[in-house]
């Protein structure tokens, strides 16, 4: 297997309460001029309609040329019930939205909250049915944007090579006009734009991964506009910045002891090793092995990244246990099957879009080569790929506007919701977002691991606290933290609920790409 395969596979398996006024369900129907419509096939599920707006391209000329934003939205039933919108993002940035709605109720959304809002989905800016835009990426560049771990100076230097030349395909590609304008900030004044066109005073939100940073910048640059905000598996303020690329490493070496204590307890079946500190000790053998380059075809970097993408969710390390067997014995490691339909070129072009854009990137290489250098040691499970350079520090274009800098001026109604183990956005970040929230939030963490709280974890109070929010706008009244909890939320859920629920859950995390 080839390190671009497991790379992908990585990728993809790799998102205090002031009471607002309520806006009543006929007068938002009343103001709204947009005209619903069935939903592509891919996209088409009961319930669920589609629309098209338009926005500006570029809001400091807001007559001059637009683009295409498409919505998908799933409708609450129970009029009397209806307190009004919940606009959604899976995260990426880049991740398709339009098949979020009836993800999250696949996934276990409590009817109390589908009766209370109309869930909306969207495809940001730039991607999939919204105006794309892309890198023109060649198949051999089809990996993730997180970069290889880099084994020394040289290596840092090589993927600078290979990243300037994507910067360069970005900047000349049939899109390259709209590519300024890719930002989070625009992707948050479109949010409010759909607010605008549903006839709605303000919007509710559920955001998970860079989703959480999104939510953050709408409720800063629109702060009277927002209802009940829930950010999951949160950035820090920067959003993904070099600060959160290279704090990918320290969710790594958070969440791997979830894994080594899994697979100890099967050593029978898999090998690995009877304790969590023999399991660690195979990581490093099978990363030196790999480095090494005695199996053919894989490389140490693509191991370490195949193995980071893993633990998003507690469900893949079967699937992790069986490739790294493989890996032990030489043999052959198949490739996971890709539970969603997206076109990843869009997807990894979009996300370097919005990632560049967003933040202004060191451009001296050597800066990356000493940052490698130093979380090599700290962090020597992936620290040398979460510093190494990303095509940012190439970019052709410089930032239009200063990064919406997250603050606390605002109503109190954000509710964070963090594991303590989280892979891609570990704690140090949510609470680095914590703080810049000041009192407008109230932080829940939870005792559990992978990526994704509410209905992602199985832990009851991290999820109830999410329900309760959303349904009767209480919050805990001081942050909280949520004990160990693994007991079967989800039990009463039939089989075939229980695997549809899980086929949305993957379908969220592939959407995620980064976190």
């Amino acid at each position: 297997m080839n390190r671009s395969v497991l790379s992908r596979i990585g990728a993809l398996t790799a998102a205090a309460v002031t009471v607002a006024v309520l806006v009543p369900a006929t007068a938002s129907a009343a103001a709204s001029s947009v005209v619903w419509g069935p939903c592509p096939e891919d996209v088409a599920a009961p319930g669920v309609q589609c629309t098209t707006l338009k926005v500006p391209l570029d809001y400091r000329n807001p007559g001059g040329p637009a683009i295409d934003v498409a919505v998908s939205k799933l409708a609450s039933t129970e009029p009397a019930k209806r307190r009004g919108i919940m606009l959604t993002n899976p995260g990426g940035p880049g991740g398709p939205g339009l098949t979020m709605p009836n993800g999250l109720r696949a996934a276990g959304m409590p009817s109390s909250v589908l009766d209370a809002y109309d869930i909306i989905g969207f495809d940001p800016r730039g991607i999939g049915r919204s105006t794309p835009v892309t890198c023109d990426l060649e198949p051999e560049q089809l990996v993730s944007n997180v970069p290889p771990y880099a084994r020394d100076a040289a290596a840092v230097a090589k993927r600078a090579t290979d990243v300037a030349g994507v910067a360069k395909q970005c900047g000349e590609s049939k899109t390259a006009a709209n590519l300024p304008y890719m930002t989070t900030a625009n992707t948050a004044r479109d949010m409010d734009r759909i607010r605008e066109a549903l006839g709605e005073k303000k919007l509710s939100y559920y955001g998970v991964s860079y989703g959480s940073y999104l939510g953050a910048v709408y409720s800063t640059l629109f702060p009277q506009r927002t209802d009940r905000v829930v950010l999951d598996s949160v950035t820090g303020p920067g959003g993904l910045d070099p600060a959160t690329s290279r704090r990918l490493a320290e969710g790594f070496q958070d969440r791997f002891p979830d894994f080594a204590k899994w697979a100890a307890a099967r050593h029978a079946s898999y090998g690995l090793g009877r304790t969590p500190q023999q399991v660690t000790a195979k990581f490093y053998e099978l990363a030196a092995k790999l480095d090494g380059g005695t199996v053919p075809g894989v490389d140490g970097a693509a191991f370490r990244m195949g193995t980071f993408g893993a633990l998003y969710s507690t469900r893949s390390f079967p699937t992790l246990a069986q490739q790294w067997q493989a890996l032990d014995g030489e043999g052959v490691v198949k490739q996971t099957e890709q539970t969603a339909q997206v076109d990843i070129g869009n997807v990894l072009s979009g996300q370097l879009h919005v990632v560049c854009n967003d933040v202004n990137w060191p451009e001296n290489v050597a800066t990356y080569q000493r940052n490698v250098e130093k979380d090599r040691v700290k962090y020597p499970m992936f620290g040398a790929a979460g510093a190494n350079i990303w095509a940012c520090a190439f970019w052709p274009s410089e930032p239009i506007e200063p990064q919406v800098r997250i603050g606390d001026r605002g109503p109190s109604n954000i509710l964070l919701v963090q594991n303590l183990r989280d892979p891609a956005t570990p704690l140090s970040g949510a609470k680095e977002m914590r703080r810049a929230l000041g009192d407008r939030t109230r932080m829940v963490s939870v005792d559990d691991g992978g990526h994704g709280v509410w209905l992602g974890s199985e832990n009851a109070c991290g999820n109830n606290a999410v329900n309760r929010f959303f349904v009767e706008g209480k919050r805990p009244a001081h942050d909280t933290a949520c004990a160990a909890d693994k007991g079967g939320l989800f039990d009463s859920m039939t089989p075939r609920q229980r695997q549809d629920r899980e086929k949305a859950l993957d379908e969220v995390r592939s959407k995620q790409r980064v976190f």
